[in-house]
Protein backbone atom coordinates (compact mmCIF):
# COMPACT_ATOMS: atom_id res chain seq x y z
CA UNK A 1 0.00 0.00 0.00
CA UNK A 2 1.41 3.26 -0.78
CA UNK A 3 0.87 5.50 2.45
CA UNK A 4 2.58 8.54 1.02
CA UNK A 5 -0.46 11.29 0.29
CA UNK A 6 -0.60 12.46 -3.05
CA UNK A 7 1.28 15.05 -3.82
CA UNK A 8 -1.00 19.03 -5.52
CA UNK A 9 1.94 18.31 -8.42
CA UNK A 10 0.73 14.81 -8.91
CA UNK A 11 -3.22 15.72 -8.91
CA UNK A 12 -3.11 19.10 -11.12
CA UNK A 13 -1.26 16.36 -13.55
CA UNK A 14 -3.95 13.93 -13.44
CA UNK A 15 -6.66 16.54 -13.75
CA UNK A 16 -4.90 17.59 -16.67
CA UNK A 17 -4.76 13.98 -18.16
CA UNK A 18 -8.49 13.84 -17.44
CA UNK A 19 -9.25 17.10 -19.14
CA UNK A 20 -7.19 16.30 -22.36
CA UNK A 21 -8.64 13.27 -22.58
CA UNK A 22 -12.02 15.55 -22.43
CA UNK A 23 -11.21 18.00 -24.46
CA UNK A 24 -9.81 15.20 -27.40
CA UNK A 25 -13.31 13.74 -27.06
CA UNK A 26 -14.91 17.02 -27.66
CA UNK A 27 -12.96 17.88 -31.11
CA UNK A 28 -13.96 14.61 -31.97
CA UNK A 29 -17.89 15.31 -31.68
CA UNK A 30 -16.93 18.69 -33.58
CA UNK A 31 -15.34 16.95 -36.12
CA UNK A 32 -17.97 14.38 -36.71
CA UNK A 33 -20.47 17.30 -36.50
CA UNK A 34 -18.54 19.35 -38.91
CA UNK A 35 -18.58 16.23 -41.34
CA UNK A 36 -22.77 15.40 -40.61
CA UNK A 37 -23.25 19.54 -41.54
CA UNK A 38 -21.13 19.26 -44.61
CA UNK A 39 -22.75 16.16 -46.09
CA UNK A 40 -26.16 17.74 -45.03
CA UNK A 41 -25.37 20.73 -47.13
CA UNK A 42 -23.95 18.68 -50.33
CA UNK A 43 -27.41 16.99 -50.20
CA UNK A 44 -29.35 19.85 -50.27
CA UNK A 45 -27.07 21.56 -52.74
CA UNK A 46 -27.33 18.55 -55.08
CA UNK A 47 -31.27 18.14 -55.20
CA UNK A 48 -33.22 19.44 -57.85
CA UNK A 49 -34.99 21.79 -57.60
CA UNK A 50 -38.62 21.97 -56.92
CA UNK A 51 -40.74 21.78 -59.93
CA UNK A 52 -42.88 24.79 -61.08
CA UNK A 53 -45.90 23.11 -61.35
CA UNK A 54 -47.62 19.73 -59.79
CA UNK A 55 -50.50 17.68 -60.81
CA UNK A 56 -52.33 15.92 -57.87
CA UNK A 57 -54.01 12.78 -58.21
CA UNK A 58 -56.92 11.29 -56.51
CA UNK A 59 -56.68 7.79 -54.67
CA UNK A 60 -56.26 5.41 -57.31
CA UNK A 61 -54.09 7.85 -59.07
CA UNK A 62 -56.12 7.34 -62.14
CA UNK A 63 -57.46 10.88 -62.28
CA UNK A 64 -56.03 14.28 -61.55
CA UNK A 65 -57.80 15.97 -58.97
CA UNK A 66 -55.83 19.57 -58.42
CA UNK A 67 -53.04 21.53 -60.21
CA UNK A 68 -51.00 23.47 -58.23
CA UNK A 69 -48.14 25.41 -58.22
CA UNK A 70 -44.57 23.93 -57.13
CA UNK A 71 -43.81 25.17 -53.76
CA UNK A 72 -47.75 25.02 -52.48
CA UNK A 73 -47.76 23.61 -48.71
CA UNK A 74 -51.29 21.65 -49.73
CA UNK A 75 -49.98 19.80 -52.47
CA UNK A 76 -50.29 16.11 -51.75
CA UNK A 77 -48.14 13.10 -51.61
CA UNK A 78 -49.44 12.27 -54.79
CA UNK A 79 -48.19 15.10 -56.40
CA UNK A 80 -45.83 14.98 -59.25
CA UNK A 81 -43.89 17.82 -61.33
CA UNK A 82 -45.33 19.06 -64.56
CA UNK A 83 -43.83 21.35 -67.47
CA UNK A 84 -45.98 24.95 -67.34
CA UNK A 85 -48.11 23.52 -70.35
CA UNK A 86 -48.97 20.25 -69.42
CA UNK A 87 -50.30 22.32 -65.92
CA UNK A 88 -52.50 24.40 -68.07
CA UNK A 89 -53.74 21.69 -70.29
CA UNK A 90 -54.82 19.97 -67.27
CA UNK A 91 -56.69 23.33 -66.47
CA UNK A 92 -57.85 23.73 -69.93
CA UNK A 93 -59.55 20.28 -69.73
CA UNK A 94 -61.05 20.80 -66.06
CA UNK A 95 -59.27 19.90 -63.52
CA UNK A 96 -59.54 22.09 -60.44
CA UNK A 97 -56.73 24.72 -59.69
CA UNK A 98 -55.85 24.67 -56.18
CA UNK A 99 -57.90 27.34 -54.29
CA UNK A 100 -54.60 27.60 -52.30
CA UNK A 101 -51.70 28.55 -54.01
CA UNK A 102 -54.52 29.62 -57.64
CA UNK A 103 -52.10 28.15 -60.33
CA UNK A 104 -54.81 29.47 -62.57
CA UNK A 105 -54.30 32.99 -61.66
CA UNK A 106 -50.75 32.38 -62.08
CA UNK A 107 -50.67 30.87 -65.84
CA UNK A 108 -53.05 33.54 -66.43
CA UNK A 109 -55.92 30.95 -67.07
CA UNK A 110 -59.74 32.00 -66.18
CA UNK A 111 -61.60 29.24 -68.09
Amino acid sequence: MNDSPLSRLDALRFLERIQTRDLDRTRRWIADEERRETERQRRLTARPPDPDWLIERGLTGQTAVYVHQGPCHMAGKRSHGVQQDEALRALVEGVDACPHCRPDTALGFFG
